[in-house]
């Protein structure tokens, strides 16, 4: 199944996938030589964005938690990912901790917790659950949507090591994404090995520095393939100190919404693409969708109705944390249609392999509009069969291991823009003069 596009601006974007499927014995090649050199993080997920004449990612997430959309078919390819992974880290391991969200009351965030459990128990490890919420003091049952449930327990922290009554893990696998900062009992953990580090939680992360990153990563490979680098990378700006309580910071804002207006207007006329441009104002920290706006013209923001608007969207961000740094991000619309609703495809990963994907699809937003919201249904990609066999030479957008190998190759540059990033941001690193 490939959803449609709506519109007639695929020009640049069926030359880009042409050139994807005719350069990829170089494109994997220059993957490999990349992945000697720097290390992938444990997984990850990559929100895309298929404007027609260009195609860019515009979130990375570092701890994925829709694991259970993704199809069983899906689920081999998983399991072989997270077997080389571990292998790399610990190829003596034996016992995985997993550490959830202390938010486990969604069934779905639940099913999410038993995908994994699977992935990681049939790559040959026994996989327990270890709750950060004080509250869980004993083992407690989770029931899971398919009748069945799964036991959460609480941690048990030693001097150097953590892990649960009678269970000491080689790794502990992290899936909730510290938004409210590092725990205590996290810290310090020298003698086992905790994925993903503590620095990629967004209590320290910053969109900002990924999309640095990414930068980087899309100039290489777009003078690799001879392009113009901007039909895969959404450009930004950066403002460090904003209050929305006492509007301090907000001139910032503005000048920084209407320099990338007129940045994208001068790309579309380049292209010649009759568009009216939007950006996204983003939480720099932000988590779960939450702390985003949409913005069409500067002057949006300069009354009182706009700075309530802001204040809403903008305020705070998952866990209720205070925004202070925003990130100005082109908007990139997606016309990706299933049955008529607007989509946008996720890539999941593990280690540096796709393991598979879906569609965010939701029938009450628009193109230039955040999907990650209530309301949003999950269609998924079929990457299990098809994202290592595309066809070059194919008529472009035809055919759908050529447009899912697409997907791959930019989600794929995503998670080596978060290792450039995660390698910068290590606060052990040495550093040389």
């Amino acid at each position: 199944m490939v959803p449609h596009l709506i519109t007639a601006l695929t020009g640049p974007i069926n030359e880009l996938e042409a050139r994807i499927l005719d350069s990829m014995p170089a494109i994997e090649r220059w993957f490999r030589l990349e992945w000697m050199e720097h290390t992938p993080p444990f997984y990850c997920s990559v929100d895309l964005r298929n404007a027609g004449f260009k195609l860019a990612p515009v979130d990375t997430e570092l701890f994925p938690s829709s694991f259970n959309h993704l199809t069983p078919e899906m689920l081999p390819l998983a399991v072989q990912a997270a077997m080389a992974a571990i292998e790399k880290i610990c190829p003596e391991a034996k016992n995985l901790l997993l550490v959830p969200d202390n938010d486990t009351g969604s069934s779905f965030y639940r099913a999410n917790l038993q995908c994994l459990v699977q992935v990681f128990t049939q790559a040959g490890l026994n996989v327990r659950l270890g709750s950060l919420d004080p509250a869980v003091t004993a083992p407690t049952t989770l029931p899971l949507p398919d009748g069945e449930s799964l036991t959460l327990e609480p941690l048990l922290r030693t001097p150097r090591r953590l892990g649960l009554k009678d269970f000491d893990p080689c790794t502990i696998l992290l899936n909730c994404d510290l938004a409210n900062g590092t725990p205590a009992v996290l810290e310090n953990l020298h003698e086992q090995y905790l994925l993903p580090p503590l620095h990629a939680g967004w209590g320290v992360r910053r969109k900002s520095r990924h999309f640095e990153s990414y930068e980087e990563v899309a100039k290489k490979f777009a003078k690799l393939l001879g392009m113009d680098p901007w039909l895969i990378n959404p450009m930004f700006g950066r403002c460090g100190e904003v209050s929305f309580g006492d509007a301090s910071g907000l001139d910032c804002v503005q000048a920084n919404v209407d320099a990338m207006l007129t940045k994208v207007r001068r790309k579309y006329k380049e292209y010649g693409i009759n568009e009216k441009p939007f950006v996204i104002v983003k939480a720099d920290n932000g988590s779960g969708g939450a702390g985003l706006m949409t913005v069409r013209d500067a002057k949006d923001l300069a009354d009182a109705d706009g700075l309530a608007r802001m204040r809403e969207r903008l305020g705070t961000v998952r866990g209720g944390e205070a925004v202070t740094e925003v990130i100005i991000q082109e908007g990139v619309p997606t016309y990706e249609r299933v049955n008529d609703a607007v989509a946008e495809p996720v890539v999941y990963m593990i280690d540096r392999y796709v393991v598979g994907g879906f569609y965010r699809v939701h029938a009450e937003r628009g193109i230039d509009e955040n999907l990650s919201a209530p309301g949003a249904r999950y269609v998924p990609l079929a990457f299990s069969e098809s994202h290592q066999l595309p066809k070059p030479g194919a008529k472009p957008g035809a055919l759908a291991p050529n447009r899912f190998y697409m997907y791959g190759v930019i989600g794929r540059l995503a998670m080596l823009a978060a290792s450039y990033e995660l390698e910068a941001t290590d606060p052990d690193a040495e550093v040389y003069d």
